[in-house]
């Protein structure tokens, strides 16, 4: 069965009905905190948890919201708490009908809802009386006349009143059914309930519930584990012991300890090597177990040891992010061990301990988890959020008039949106960089003409821009550090081709790249490289002819200004210099030329001989940077 929507009507922050859609895979709620997102885990978990633990148990004091606790108190009607609709397999459905008639059973999506003062509802469970009477008619050694009689009866309940013939040998195998259906039936329908009795409230799947409370401490007091001393730590150390198939009173009551340590170990053993299919932070360490004894009680002590620096540290002073995935492990594989039982797992701000990279490693993980088990976790952080699957996202916001659950695209909150947003930006950052080579320009116009004038190249056979190098516009040389920062962290290749700098201060920040170690000398290239035989280039405009540059310069333009060649002052060096003196601007918008170059759709004819050499032998020079 798969749980696919949920609607919380009174539960703690949830004060108006919120429906939310759940994901046959993995759902994601984000919220900041305090918004209402452990309420909304909490009230789902509490409706069949897996374990009869009485945190997870609805409580009228703690779970109605406290505006309203007094009057609901003194009102003598129930309040629904949660509705739960699933969906039911074809397997089990199937499984219905094989024992009861084909078409007895045919309901695909049913509902279970909660209430505080017990008067819970189970909706969309039918059975078919009139088919199941059909079948039962067929299937027995009945005369025809009963045969007849028994198919005619509106239900069950008239079986009772049915005579018999004196030939109708499985009469009595048929009434003995039909009693065990209709006695003690407290549904309009005997049958319905049956069915729900028998095939369906087994099979609803059992949530589990983690959050950081659970992570598992350094050293455990095996004397308060025996005497039933309780907390989140403690349950996930109960798991561990589970697990290695060990009570916790034969430890207490032994003196050799060897047979409990390898135990542990042999645990531990698969435990960490489920850990690093996924954790790659750090795959050098090990976990160890001791058991000590002071002052007469048991300690179990669980340390880590680092084969990299040869030393051990109990498991609560090592990073909090292992602790979590270690403890996770432990607890996760108490519900695993459970082969008759299908669960939901409720993830409470899984691995905010974690880095941005272990994160997406818990995320992979997770990926895998779900082939087997409906995930439902929340997160305020944009590394937990994928932005390829934004249909898993549902917000939460916390208002005036309680939280609210919504689908993502629906919120406005810009506090709530943020995580989305931020990992949106993020993949649209790394998605820049798809290439092993990078090739780093100052801004988008130099984007465009290096695109335009590659193609067109090798269009006629010439040699333009290596197809495995992306080309990535900064946004102008003062952005260029972090740049090559952030791609050398990423152990890519990187060439930049910058404007040639007149000025002392365009120098000093280029050799300040060089001396910082952020880029080597050797791949940095200026335009002023391409110059040749008496035509300068300072800028990637001035590659072209003057007379090329002004018709797209004019054609950008043209309801601003019109520059002709007669208008441009020689004796100042670079076209962009020229065209400023000419219209009388300190600067003009860099980009509009070369998006409108990209617009003309331009073959080979408009442009000079001496233009397409000049871009040849830069791509060339450029090419031979990544080699």
């Amino acid at each position: 069965m798969k749980l696919t929507k949920v609607v919380v009507k009174k539960y703690k922050s949830i004060q108006q009905p919120q429906e939310v859609r759940i994901e046959p895979d993995i759902t994601t709620i984000v919220g900041m905190n305090e918004s209402g997102k452990t309420s909304f885990l909490q009230a789902i978990a509490k409706t069949n948890y897996f374990s009869n633990d009485t945190d997870f148990k609805f409580d009228v004091t703690q779970d109605y919201p406290r505006n309203e606790l007094v009057d609901f108190e003194d009102s003598q009607n129930d309040q629904n708490i949660i509705t739960c609709t699933y969906e039911i397999s074809d397997v089990l459905i199937k499984e219905i009908n094989q024992d009861f008639g084909e078409g007895v059973f045919i309901s695909t999506i049913i509902s279970d809802t909660d209430s505080y003062k017990g008067n819970g509802i189970i909706s969309g469970v039918t059975g078919n009386q009139k088919k199941h009477l059909d079948f039962l008619a067929k299937n027995h050694a009945l005369t025809a006349k009963t045969k007849t009689a028994l198919a005619a009866l509106p239900d069950l309940k008239s079986v009772m009143d049915l005579t018999p013939e004196e030939d109708d040998k499985d009469f009595a195998i048929i009434l003995a059914h039909v009693k065990k259906i209709v006695d003690k039936s407290t549904w309009e329908n005997p049958l319905s309930q049956h069915i729900y009795l028998k095939y369906i409230q087994p099979n609803f799947p059992k949530f589990w519930y983690f959050d950081d409370y659970y992570h598992l401490g350094g050293k455990i007091n095996l004397t308060d584990l025996r005497n039933g001393l309780v907390d989140e730590k403690s349950k996930t150390a109960n798991a561990l012991l589970e697990l290695a198939r060990i009570k916790t009173e034969e430890i207490i009551s032994s003196s050799d300890y060897e047979r409990f340590i390898a135990l542990l170990e042999a645990s531990s053993n698969k435990i960490t090597n489920e850990i690093f299919k996924y954790w790659s932070t750090n795959k050098n360490l090990d976990i160890e177990f001791r058991i000590q004894e002071t002052g007469g009680v048991k300690y179990l002590d669980i340390r880590v040891k680092s084969q990299r620096h040869k030393i051990t540290l109990p498991l609560d002073r090592r990073s909090k992010g292992f602790n979590w995935f270690f403890s996770f492990i432990i607890w996760f594989s108490k519900i695993q061990s459970d082969k008759n039982s299908d669960f939901i797992l409720l993830l409470d701000e899984p691995g905010l301990n974690l880095h941005a990279s272990a994160q997406a490693d818990l995320l992979r993980f997770f990926e895998d988890l779900s082939k087997k088990y409906q995930i439902i976790y929340t997160t305020h952080s944009p590394f937990m959020v994928e932005s390829n699957k934004l249909n898993r996202v549902r917000t939460v916001l916390e208002t005036d008039a309680g939280t609210v659950i919504s689908d993502s695209i629906q919120e406005k909150d810009a506090d709530t949106l943020f995580p989305l947003q931020a990992a949106l930006g993020y993949d649209i950052a790394q998605n820049l960089f798809v290439s092993k080579n990078n090739l780093l320009v100052e801004g988008p116009a130099d984007l465009l003409y290096l695109t335009v004038m590659s193609n067109l190249l090798e269009s006629n056979g010439k040699k333009g821009l290596d197809s495995n190098i992306t080309i990535v516009p900064v946004g102008g040389l003062d952005k260029v550090t972090t740049f090559i920062s952030l791609l050398r962290g990423s152990k890519l290749n990187i060439v930049c081709l910058l404007d040639s700098f007149t000025d002392q201060k365009g120098k000093q920040r280029v050799s300040d790249l060089v001396q910082q170690r952020i880029i080597k000398e050797k791949n940095i290239r200026f335009f002023d490289e391409f110059s040749e035989n008496g035509h300068t280039v300072a800028d990637i405009e001035d590659l072209f002819e003057k007379e090329e540059y002004l018709k797209f310069f004019n054609a950008a333009f043209e309801k601003e200004y019109s520059v002709k060649i007669t208008d441009l002052d020689a004796k100042i060096e670079t076209i962009l210099k020229q065209i400023n003196k000419a219209i009388n601007k300190d600067r003009f918008n860099h980009y509009r030329p070369a998006n409108k170059l990209n617009q003309l759709g331009v073959d080979k004819s408009y442009f000079s001989t001496q233009t397409l050499s000049r871009f040849e032998k830069m791509f060339l020079e450029i090419n031979k940077l990544f080699i």
